[in-house]
């Protein structure tokens, strides 16, 4: 007999295939194991027929709704593709299937197939803006080392910006930008307006103004962004150590405690409390370097820290 674990990725086969009879114990339960590509006998576990061929559609479900929908095969679709991946596309190789150079004729006639492919995959303006779109949030994605996630949210929201026509009278990329800013405080990744702004063609005034007007359309709602998601990546940029992180984590938490990260910025804040940290654990930083890998001005760090070390009632000369 068969184990479970086999017939749980087995099924009957056609009718023709139950006609078979098993040659050893002459039964006819015969059931196919689609894993192994086999036709065995379900009673003594006999294989009747080996790498069979899966006629059947290729059917694919990454979720429940393509489950209930049953989806033809093919790659998830993602929202980070202005057709969400599922148009067909032409190679620039010119080669044919068994990678041989196509004649002459061949080329022209490929060449043209691409034209009239590219005409009709941005036939509209909203499929031209949302490809430019598209493409600027995943060039300023890579130079920022955003996750994939983030991406895809700001994909999505640009989607419904289109949809609620908020890019009227607006440039592509300034929209685009001041939207992935929005991914990033939407998902609590630590980047700040400044570092966004250093890898766009828009300056932060724009992009804050953008941002803005894109949140209070969409009605979006923001948390704050907590100060301690800074602490990691700012720590690591100046090379400190695991204790003093901790340390500054330790003050940010008191800090949010009696309040005093209220209104202000979350990178100013985090700098301010690397660098009384940094002045406790004996890794003794400067107020230019905390101030230049944060982001912030050097006034600000120094009132973020005078701040904190009068409200926490912290000793430096110690």
């Amino acid at each position: 007999m068969i184990d479970a674990k086999t017939k749980n990725r087995t099924s009957l086969v056609n009718k023709e295939d139950l006609e078979v009879k098993c040659p050893r114990c002459k039964d006819s339960s015969i059931v196919r194991d689609y894993n192994q590509n086999t036709i065995i006998c379900g009673n003594c576990g006999q294989i009747l027929r080996e790498d069979i061929k899966d006629r059947g559609p290729e059917w694919r479900a990454y979720n429940q709704q393509e489950k209930n929908e049953r989806t033809r095969g093919g790659p998830p679709t993602s929202e980070t593709i202005h057709d969400k991946g599922l148009s067909t596309q032409i190679d620039w190789k010119d080669r044919d299937s068994r990678g041989k150079s196509l004649s002459p004729n061949q080329r022209a006639k490929i060449r043209r197939l691409r034209k009239w492919q590219k005409k009709q995959k941005f036939s509209e303006q909203k499929d031209r803006n949302l490809s430019t779109a598209l493409s600027e949030i995943e060039r300023m994605s890579s130079q920022l080392g955003l996750p994939r996630n983030v991406r895809a949210i700001a994909a999505r929201i640009y989607r419904e910006a289109i949809a609620e026509d908020l890019i009227r009278g607006h440039s592509i990329e300034s929209i685009s930008t001041a939207i992935l800013y929005l991914a990033c405080r939407k998902t609590q990744m630590p980047r700040t307006l400044e570092e966004i702004a250093e890898v766009s063609y828009v300056d932060k005034k724009e992009i804050g103004k953008n941002y803005r007007y894109v949140t209070r359309k969409l009605d979006i709602h923001i948390p704050p962004v907590d100060p301690v998601n800074y602490v990691a990546r700012f720590g690591s940029e100046l090379k400190l150590s695991g204790e003093t992180k901790t340390k500054a984590i330790e003050l940010i938490k008191k800090a949010k405690e009696k309040k005093l990260t209220s209104g202000k910025g979350p990178a100013g804040t985090a700098a301010g409390a690397i660098y009384i940290a940094s002045k406790l654990c004996g890794e003794n930083k400067t107020q230019k370097e905390v101030a230049e890998t944060s982001g912030v001005t050097a006034v600000t760090l120094r009132n973020r820290y005078q701040e904190l070390i009068e409200e926490l009632d912290i000793d430096l000369d110690k």
